[in-house]
């Protein structure tokens, strides 16, 4: 988990790595592996554009974190660099891949949860969760720009170091930890998530409610959702 920075939109919270589709994404469909424009659309529950998503989940986790989820043992460039150089900007996410002819590895990738910002706030977002086994002899690290700090934790850690106040959580990393909290080991918690599309991916659409005077989070099917039947 990494430490957004504290004048980041999201202040100092804990979260996953990620972050938001850019237009390099739509430039390297070809260098996508594992899946196809068809299946990634069908997978996300989209008319099209289903690979740029994938695409931005590997970009962000590799300026973020470190990791890359590609066949990258034939590189020959520092990963570290190219790693600064886009997070700075003097390099293009689409120029490494096809400078490198790059695989993708979206079928590593496995789509779990889409959440969507509440109606009723002004900055809104549609932000979808994958999961991916670390690759082998890769190591994570925050990128010390717009992240403060990293950590490799348990998911029943987190939320118990979030139930002390000792780290700032949001609603949807809150439920997130809890589904991961389910599963006991990785290949169960990587079992699940692979049958997610199969069954189906919900949007989570919360609201904001005032109970007694206090704001509170309620989700569909939750008692005062909404338009939800009583």
């Amino acid at each position: 988990m990494v430490q957004r920075h504290a004048d980041s939109a999201f202040g100092a919270a804990w979260a996953f790595p990620g972050g938001v589709v850019d237009d390099d994404d739509a430039a390297v469909h070809e260098y996508c592996s594992g899946i196809s424009a068809t299946e990634a659309d069908s997978h996300l529950g989209v008319k099209a554009d289903g690979l740029e998503l994938y695409s931005a989940a590997i970009r962000e986790l590799f300026e973020e974190s470190g990791v890359l989820l590609a066949d990258a043992d034939d590189l020959h460039e520092d990963l570290t660099i190219v790693r600064d150089a886009l997070n700075a900007g003097a390099e293009s996410w689409a120029g490494f891949v096809s400078r490198n002819n790059l695989a993708m590895r979206c079928d590593k990738l496995h789509y779990f949860s889409h959440w969507v910002t509440p109606q009723n706030l002004s900055k809104r977002y549609s932000t979808r969760f994958f999961l991916s086994e670390m690759p082998v002899d890769q190591r994570a690290m925050h990128c010390g720009g717009e992240l403060t700090d990293c950590r490799w934790v348990g998911a029943h850690d987190m939320l118990e170091a979030g139930r002390a106040g000792n780290v700032d959580l949001h609603f949807p990393t809150i439920k997130t930890l809890e589904l991961i909290a389910r599963y006991e080991s990785l290949e169960d918690l990587v079992e699940w998530a692979r049958t997610c599309v199969q069954w189906g991916v919900t949007t989570m659409l919360p609201a904001v409610i005032k109970r007694d005077g206090t704001s509170d989070i309620v989700l569909p099917g939750d008692r005062d959702y909404p338009g939800a039947k009583t």
